[in-house]
């Protein structure tokens, strides 16, 4: 039997709302999973199938300290995001542009 590893990707990995949480959360500290787990209304299974995901997509990365594993932000992946979005921004300043002309055009 033939076992697939699926990596997740950046833009479904930051699809849910509770991942997008969870990376808030670490972009201060490095956190066990049970101080992160105390953050949030849902199981402890819960948030570690969301790490696994995050950890997936190469959002998080994950250390052995003692009996606990540590969980920490690695936001290089991000880039991807902010690339994607910096192509679209020619797009907003276009229309804030139009905007702004029609605004001060109606002031005349």
């Amino acid at each position: 039997m033939v076992t697939l590893h699926t990596q997740h990707d950046v833009f479904q990995a930051i699809a849910d709302p509770t991942r997008r949480s969870i990376l808030k959360l670490l972009a201060d500290q490095e956190m066990p999973i049970a101080s992160i787990s105390n953050k949030f209304p849902i199981s402890r299974t819960a948030v570690n199938k969301h790490l696994k995901v995050l950890s997936e997509a190469g959002l998080v990365s994950s250390q052995k300290v003692g009996r606990e594993t540590r969980f920490k932000l690695q936001p290089e992946p991000l880039t991807e995001i902010k690339d994607w979005l910096a192509f679209f921004e020619q797009y907003w300043d276009e229309k804030l542009f139009s905007l702004k002309d029609f605004v001060e055009s109606d002031q005349d």
